[in-house]
């Protein structure tokens, strides 16, 4: 058998692991939007026994003998080729390192832990979560021990959301993101500017927030035939497959942003997975490279474009069409309004500014836990301590505290450090968007985003996984991840909301 005949077995397999995948992730979908919660245990044993069902495909013998064959002809292989084989082997050490009943128990663990969070969220009850919670960190330290580590346990885990990142790294990129939010807050601080943001709260009909979404959603460029926009606690975007790309929001009747940015949020994350080359179809990369890169789209449409001025002189005369509430309101005051800086509770509302600081929080508390330094009764005396230290609040409760996000649940220990990479990423890729295109934002300003759009199509997107997440963005910005830039995006945007000198 020659080599090309290899690989369409290769994409063979694949494609019937993709098969599987899409059929749990339908579930998941049902799980978290429209499952009555009495199917909760029974919909859980579905997923993992489709799971278990994966996990046999992805550890056979007859993946072991693609990768036996396939390595005795590495340098006849292209590209593509040599990054086929380098993610079904990644793959396949990964997952064989794990006993099936425990990758089994541990799907189940986690379906289970992300219903007791719902309703623990909802009930204000920590203790009632704890046990769920404290058998899914096990879990993460028994599977570390499969994998292996070097110098630091967590690392094993940011390594599967972000390749090659480890605590070493990170430390000192978040030391300097760190440092450079808190020089200038201080000096928002001291500033006498004061902003009114008091006509963003108020009574917004769902209904048409709705519309106001699913109108924005369409013109940043999020295919309404290839995805839907639904509803969740928490938002959070799940691909089908890039012909099924489903996001979803949380609407609030009381505040005018939090929805409208939650779905610009997923719809950056969505275009992304809409737009990945199908030229990578049943390749084992036609899916995102990172977490940190998938965050850096989001928020790039999120924050750097969506709360621009430019974006919202676009913006505001569609929030006059469905509130009247914006009637009397000038651009000015509306740019400053949703731009406004105040430390919060909660990372979701959180502005701009200080987000990333509730991300090196989460990365504090998950790297002692994981090293085994703290327990999960630790977890709300030292939230809150690190709440009050670097935000100045404090939670009343433990849903706005502790319990505020669902990751943990789903046991995506690693992860929340690429909310922050995503926006140093992000900030690395607008600084070249504006060198290589300087009228893109007056493009924005009219509603147009299709220069956006096709430029991280072009970087980003069409990529998939054919390069590694520091490969991508030394292809796009000549050098490798660096806190600089989102640091200076920061003090030129906010110092000038601010009148800071």
């Amino acid at each position: 058998m020659n080599l090309k005949e290899k690989f369409n077995e290769v994409k063979e397999h694949i494609s019937e692991v993709n098969k599987l995948n899409e059929a749990i992730s339908l579930v998941y979908w049902d799980m978290r939007t429209s499952m009555p919660s009495k199917a909760g245990e029974t919909r859980s044993d579905v997923i993992s026994y489709l799971s278990g069902e994966v996990f046999k495909k992805t550890t056979s013998d007859k993946v072991l003998g693609f990768i036996e064959s396939l390595n005795v002809n590495k340098e006849k292989m292209n590209t593509l080729e040599l990054r086929m084989l380098e993610e079904l082997e990644k793959d396949y050490n990964e997952t064989k390192k794990i006993p099936e009943d425990r990758y089994v128990a541990y799907i189940s663990a986690t379906n289970k832990a992300e219903i007791a969070w719902e309703k623990a969220k909802e009930n204000n009850d920590y203790e009632g979560f704890k046990d769920n919670l404290k058998e899914i960190i096990n879990f993460q330290k028994e599977f570390i021990e499969y994998w292996g580590y070097e110098e630091n346990k967590y690392d094993t885990l940011l390594d599967k959301y972000e390749s090659g990142l480890t605590v070493k790294k990170l430390d000192k990129v978040f030391s300097e993101l760190r440092d450079g939010i808190i020089e200038i807050l201080k000096n928002i601080k001291s500033s006498n500017k004061k902003i009114n943001r008091e006509f963003l709260n108020g009574h917004f009909d769902t209904n048409k927030q709705k519309e106001l979404s699913l109108e924005i959603l369409k013109s940043i460029g999020f295919d309404l035939n290839a995805g839907v926009l639904d509803e969740s606690v928490h938002p959070f975007t799940i691909n089908i497959s890039k012909n099924d790309v489903r996001l979803t929001t949380n609407y609030h009747e009381d505040e005018f942003t939090s929805a409208l940015y939650s779905t610009i949020h997923e719809g950056g994350h969505g275009i992304y997975e809409q737009n990945i080359g199908d030229d990578l179809k049943d390749t084992g990369l036609q899916a995102a490279i990172s977490m940190a890169i998938h965050e850096s789209q989001s928020r790039f449409y999120e924050n750097i474009i969506g709360r621009s001025k430019e974006f919202c002189s676009y913006l505001l005369p569609l929030a006059k069409k469905y509130f009247k509430d914006f009637d009397s309101v000038n651009l000015e005051e509306f740019y400053e309004a949703i731009n406004y800086v105040e430390p919060s509770l909660i990372r979701t509302e959180a502005d701009e500014l200080t987000y990333s600081l509730h991300i090196i929080i989460r990365y504090e508390i998950e790297k002692e836990l994981i090293n085994g330094d703290i327990s999960v009764d630790d977890l709300p005396e030292l939230w809150n301590k690190k709440y009050r230290e670097y935000l100045g609040v404090e939670a009343s409760n433990y849903s706005e505290g502790i319990l505020q996000d669902v990751h943990w649940s789903g046991g995506m220990f690693g992860y929340f450090p690429s909310y922050a990479l995503g926006n140093i990423y992000g900030a690395q890729m607008y600084y070249k968007l504006l060198e290589e295109k300087p009228e893109v934002m007056n493009e924005v300003a009219k509603g147009d985003f299709n220069t956006v759009k096709v430029w991280l199509n072009e970087k980003v997107h069409k990529n998939g996984k054919l390069y590694t997440p520091n490969e991508l963005i030394k292809n796009i910005t000549g050098e490798e991840l660096n806190a600089k830039y989102f640091i200076k995006y920061l003090k030129e945007k906010y110092y000038e909301v601010y009148n800071v000198k």
